[in-house]
């Protein structure tokens, strides 16, 4: 046995809970690659260690996490010691944190962005990120149209109909959002065409036809109706809730390998880790040399500078006033002198 420097231990952690190989895997590529023997053991407690000098930054990514303007969330199944547990993700402009969760309501949801958050939120729909009375939503397009696709292969050519035309008005209205983007069009222009789209939608809606499976969809497009077109009516949302789902990708990749969590010690040090090295690699850093400083430092509750300084998002937010800062500055002053449509 040796002892393992904090450069061999960073390794260790960071193919661990960044490549999600379990900890046998590193071990052996510890030993078959650099000649370092080293127990499993030694490994669990070297990332209970980080994770603990890690939890001070781990708090100020939540708090930093509250106070963004846009965040998008989303959440999956997770196993700690054998019982079904939720890993929540919610990524903002530069922060990713990470919580794993007895459950997947809002109160878990809550306990991460706080009940009262008065920012803007990209989702996949769950009913229970519409407890965020204050917040602004904007529901995941892929996800309706992945569901459009689903209908069309499956439903009959006159059911068939119904998805079609929802498909074509959701892609119209990413084709729209591209313009804008693009300088193909005026903000006035954009908010006019997507007047347009709506009214086409609300359309397509009122004769989601006889099949059932068609209609349990237009029921669930009736709710999501007034969040699906957010991102057109302020400028600088995204359409969707791919970059919560790339983050959770990653994860998945890890619970596949190795399960989950024994212990609900275990499940803590995998959420501040996975929370601080998304974080630093988010903001241009070097895991690895994050990993090293955690190691290395003397005091165990610095705050690293992982995690930002960001204004907290100002009380009486409007979710129907587009955030300046998310839209070119020489459009700022204009959308000061205009207000965008009403959502319905």
């Amino acid at each position: 046995m040796v002892q393992l420097g904090p450069e061999a231990l960073a390794l260790a952690i960071k193919m661990n809970k960044e490549l999600g190989m379990p900890h046998a895997d590193v071990a052996a590529v510890l030993q078959d690659g650099f000649q370092l023997q080293v127990n499993r053991s030694t490994l669990c407690r070297a990332v209970d260690r980080v994770a603990r000098r890690g939890e001070p930054t781990w708090h100020a990514l939540r708090d930093a996490a509250q106070r963004s303007m846009v965040n998008g969330i989303d959440e999956t199944g997770w196993n700690v010691a054998a019982q079904l547990r939720w890993l929540w993700v919610a990524v903002s402009e530069q922060v990713t944190f990470s919580d794993i969760l007895p459950g997947r309501g809002f109160p878990q949801a809550a306990s991460i962005l706080g009940a009262d958050y008065e920012g803007w939120l990209t989702h996949d729909g769950w009913k229970s990120y519409y407890k965020f009375l204050r917040a602004g939503h904007q529901s995941c397009l892929r996800h309706l149209l992945r569901r459009c696709e689903e209908l069309i292969q499956i439903a009959s050519p006159a059911a068939a109909r119904f998805p079609l035309q929802v498909q074509a008005v959701l892609q119209q209205a990413l084709a729209l959002g591209d313009r804008y983007n693009n300088h193909e069009i005026s903000l006035h222009g954009l908010w006019t065409a997507t007047g347009r789209l709506e009214a086409k939608l609300d359309r397509v809606l009122a004769h989601p036809g006889r099949d059932e499976a068609t209609q349990r969809f237009a029921k669930h497009l009736w709710h999501e109706r007034p969040y699906i077109f957010t991102f057109l009516y302020c400028p600088g949302l995204d359409a969707t809730n791919n970059v919560s789902e790339r983050a959770i990708r990653a994860l998945i990749g890890a619970r596949k390998n190795w399960g989950g969590n024994r212990t609900a010690r275990g499940a803590r040090a995998q959420a501040v880790l996975t929370s601080i090295l998304p974080t630093a690699k988010q903001q241009g850093k070097k895991p690895f040399d994050v990993l090293v400083e955690l190691l290395c430092g003397r005091n165990p509750h610095r705050i690293l500078d992982v995690a930002p300084v960001t204004p907290k998002v100002a009380l009486g937010f409007s979710p129907h006033s587009p955030p300046s800062f998310l839209v070119p500055d020489i459009m700022a002053a204009h959308l000061r002198q205009v207000s965008p449509p009403a959502l319905l």
